[in-house]
């Protein structure tokens, strides 16, 4: 389905993480149901959420253990307590950590655990958790078997692992672990159990409500991955598993010494011999959890940054060519109905600008990068085509809030705003844009403080911690929102809704 042939559309962007509730972190519970009803409420078509993925060191969930698994954090406990398989006194007798608004991964790792192992106890392996693990055995039995040992190594990330053979994925370390943490593997498997199975009612919620759900496909893996671990040929590593080349990207808006990201690059070559299967099969976890995609870092497949290990920043690094079209066709040959929105931000040439146009996926404009006082700037709305996704700003960018001056002046002339609050005022413009689809923060929406940034490019220190609070969501904003939304041909359920570009 071609993107620009869909109707005119708006959504919102909101982390699962960020919900509300009494657990420390947005669950798949009752919060994301009631968000789902506000959602629908408010005319919206689309929710747009980050990556689901476990997270390991510094909680980033484009750092995930795996590109298929789902974050055991992410479990509503309050639905485990109904199905018997922990007691609401065992539940509130954790800690979850004590500042409102924010998440305390600490509490959230030292907690989760023990309530999770005592339902795996009273829940078992049961008949339904085994039909589970044997339909999704091509990424399961990897994934149970890596967390299995990254435990009996002391949670130590995979490089650090004391014994070898196991460490470098040996055929016979492999099946004497599956032997030696069996019990291990088993809870791991009836952990995603739990969350798959969470998940997939939420998702009939959701789409009972009219609602698409748009998820996140990170470019990279991380080093500490089950991806990385389980299939060493398919990146840039040495003989000992360590890789000696890693991802970022070269100074820029964000930082004045790039971002070094630390990931390991892809062995592209070797993966387009049997058609990038990985990467289908990576695709496909995704796509059976979301109804469209916003692939990150699209210009990397065009070209990509390439530095040196051991580097401490990403600025000595050269860019390499990347797989390009013959990706993209791989892609569009496997998935032809996928919605997938090409993330085209940062330092864009000719090549990645070619290369978008010939996939056909929309990119993105962002009013965060638009106010600069260059007419000509793609970002701003009388540049935009109606094959892109308007953004007010991504997870990357800071709340309105933190705009400067200068350019909170630019953008109320833009929009000859006169007397109306701000941040309605680039919602009315982003609203009323020529792009086929346009997303708003909720952070956008309730006019947050600084402190709601989601996440600081190049820093690695308190991000991926902001929640909404009770009440945020309320009747009043999603009347607002519908009200406007309709206004400009986007909501859902408004009358006279319309196809563009067919």
């Amino acid at each position: 389905m071609p993107f620009k042939s869909m109707k005119r559309a708006s959504g919102v962007l909101a982390p699962l993480f960020s919900l509300p509730s009494s657990h420390g972190i947005g669950t798949m519970g009752a919060s994301a149901y009631s968000f789902v009803d506000f959602l629908k409420k408010a005319g919206q078509t689309y929710w747009q959420l980050l990556p689901l993925g476990p997270t390991g060191f510094g909680d980033s969930p484009y750092q995930a253990l795996s590109s298929f698994a789902g974050n055991p954090y992410f479990i509503d406990l309050d639905l485990l307590v109904k199905d018997g398989l922990i007691t609401r006194t065992e539940m509130e007798a954790e800690e979850w950590g004590r500042e409102a608004g924010r998440i305390d991964y600490g509490k959230i790792f030292t907690a989760r655990l023990p309530l999770l192992k005592k339902a795996y106890a009273r829940g078992g392996y049961t008949r339904e958790c085994a039909c589970f693990a044997e339909e999704n055995q091509h990424w399961l039995r990897t994934y149970a078997l890596f967390m299995a040992a990254k435990e009996h190594f002391g949670m130590r990330a995979w490089p650090d692992w004391e014994d070898a053979t196991i460490r470098l994925h040996e055929k016979r370390a492999v099946e004497k672990y599956e032997a030696l943490l069996k019990d291990e593997i088993a809870f791991v498997q009836f952990v995603q159990y739990l969350f798959f199975r969470q998940w997939n009612m939420l998702r009939e919620y959701v789409h009972a409500a009219g609602i698409k759900l748009i998820g996140d496909l990170p470019i990279y893996v991380a080093l500490d991955s089950a991806d990385a671990w389980a299939h060493p040929e398919l990146f840039l590593l040495d003989e000992n598993h360590r890789p000696f080349e890693v991802a970022g990207v070269p100074p820029d808006y964000f930082s004045k010494n790039g971002q070094l990201w630390g990931n390991p690059l892809y062995r592209w070559d070797r993966m387009q011999e049997d058609g990038y299967r990985w990467w289908m099969e990576r695709i496909m976890g995704t796509a059976v959890l979301f109804d469209g995609i916003r692939f990150d870092h699209f210009r990397g497949l065009s070209s990509y940054w390439c530095v040196p290990a051991g580097e401490k920043t990403a600025r000595k690094g050269e860019w390499r060519r990347g797989p390009g079209l013959d990706f993209i066709r791989a892609v569009q040959a496997h998935f032809p109905e996928l919605i997938l929105i090409a993330e085209d931000l940062g330092l864009l040439d000719e090549d990645i600008l070619l290369l978008l146009e010939q996939s056909g996926y929309p990119g993105m404009r962002v009013m965060e990068f638009a106010f600069d006082f260059d007419v000509n700037n793609r970002h701003l709305p009388h540049n935009y085509i109606e094959n892109c996704v308007c953004y007010i700003g991504t997870h990357d960018n800071g709340t309105l809030r933190e705009w400067p001056e200068k350019k909170t002046a630019a953008a109320r002339a833009y929009f000859n705003m006169e007397d109306e609050a701000f941040h309605w005022g680039l919602i009315r413009g982003g609203m009323a844009s020529e792009a086929n689809l346009f997303i708003a923060r909720m952070q956008d929406y309730l006019d947050s403080p600084a402190s709601a940034r989601i996440n600081t490019p190049g820093t690695a220190k308190d991000n991926w911690r902001w929640r909404l609070y009770e009440g945020d969501a309320s009747e009043a904003l999603a009347q607002k929102i519908q009200k406007m939304t309709a206004q400009y041909g986007r909501a859902s359920l408004c009358a006279g809704e319309r196809k563009i570009s067919d």
